[in-house]
């Protein structure tokens, strides 16, 4: 059974503290060994003085290198619903003396940021674990400006998955196909 199986039966998007624990040692050593991140992110289009906001953002591996590119007069909120994922990033804001992090917890898809913050939101390796697409999209929707950007991935599903989600929830239309992501802008309400 794979991945997106075994997360299709859980009662709860939430992962174990014990699942989470072993995807951080997994990240690490991959990060360790294909420090790959850096390079992909600048595919991203994040520019210094941004506002980014990694919505499921783990322990922190993608907001430390978005910090980086945003510089100190940008900001990132790291966006979870697991209490360890942000114990996670405060870590890794100490290890590197990061300050323009912003570690967020949240439960369900209301994220607490005001509306149009970010310039850039990215949901990195996480979508498939959403089991009301239409209400995440609407949610990243509400935090984007208007002249914003989504990045999202496929995850642990098929592309064509991906993008009739993104495409039936009416809020995004998806301008450019990379690889391993998706950037979309938000509908414009007529």
């Amino acid at each position: 059974m794979g991945i997106k199986e075994r997360v299709e039966k859980r009662s709860t998007e939430k992962m174990s503290d014990t699942s989470f624990k072993m995807m951080e040692v997994i990240f690490n050593v991959v990060d360790f060994i294909f420090p790959y991140i850096k390079k992909r992110v600048k595919k991203f289009g994040i520019d210094a003085g941004m506002t980014v906001v990694d919505y499921g953002c783990g322990p922190g591996r993608y907001a430390v290198k978005f910090a980086e590119l945003v510089g100190k007069n940008g900001k990132v909120y790291a966006v979870d619903i697991h209490e360890l994922a942000i114990e996670g990033v405060r870590k890794r804001m100490a290890k590197y003396n990061i300050d323009n992090i912003e570690p967020v917890l949240i439960e369900g898809y209301n994220s607490t940021l005001p509306d149009n913050i970010a310039d850039i939101v990215c949901a990195i390796d996480m979508f498939f674990i959403i089991k009301k697409p239409e209400e995440f999209l609407a949610e990243l929707k509400r935090i984007t400006k208007n002249n914003g950007t989504l990045v999202i991935d496929y995850g642990h599903q098929n592309r064509e998955e991906t993008k009739t989600k993104i495409l039936a929830s009416g809020v995004w239309e998806i301008v450019e196909e990379t690889k391993d992501h998706l950037k979309c802008k938000p509908r414009q309400v007529r």
